[in-house]
């Protein structure tokens, strides 16, 4: 949780990536029509979420009481999470198709690498920030408010607020309006 070595094999940690995997395949298995025992699957899933916030299906996270989403927040189809470490997620928030973020890494040491371990960094997303499809937040990335994530970006370092990026690695395109919809 704060980018040192843990242990993926460790049963705590197994256990609760079990619970997470049974939630998820339970949230997945909810026809969207059934939105109140969805809505309770995924209080019981995140470690907190807002208000009129959406998630379908295809839903797939490691902890999910890492997760911390805001309200108005729109998950779409395919969304993965890789939550080892903390991910918040604040307010007006939109996840296009097959988004990944993920807080986990290797080690880059071969003989490390054979050994059940990863590091975990948290990843902050701030207000009205939308995600487009198949971009990939990493490790230890913390996004402004009001950005614009183009769809295919990979997202490695920290992005500030008012910018669109796109690409791989993740560059600023340009600024965008600061018009607060207060």
């Amino acid at each position: 949780m704060n980018g040192q070595l843990y242990d993926m094999s460790d049963p705590v940690t197994a256990e609760e990536k079990i619970h997470a995997l049974l939630l998820c395949e339970k949230l997945n298995a909810l026809s969207v029509t059934q939105k109140e025992e969805r809505n309770a699957v995924i209080k019981e899933l995140f470690g907190e979420i807002g208000e009129n916030c959406t998630v379908y299906q295809g839903f797939h996270c490691d902890n999910g009481k890492n997760i911390k989403i805001g309200n108005h927040a729109f998950i779409n189809y395919n969304v993965s999470i890789m939550d080892r470490g903390k991910v918040t997620i604040g307010d007006h928030i939109l996840l296009a198709p097959n988004v990944v973020i993920t807080t986990s890494n290797h080690p880059l040491e071969l003989q490390m690498r054979r050994k059940p371990v990863g590091y975990a960094s948290p990843v902050r997303i701030g207000n009205d920030v939308w995600i487009g499809a198949n971009a990939v937040i990493l490790p230890g990335v913390t996004i402004g408010n009001n950005v614009v994530v183009a769809a295919g970006a990979v997202v490695t370092k920290d992005i500030p607020d008012n910018t669109l990026v796109a690409g791989v690695p993740a560059r600023k395109i340009r600024d965008l309006d600061d018009c607060s919809c207060e």
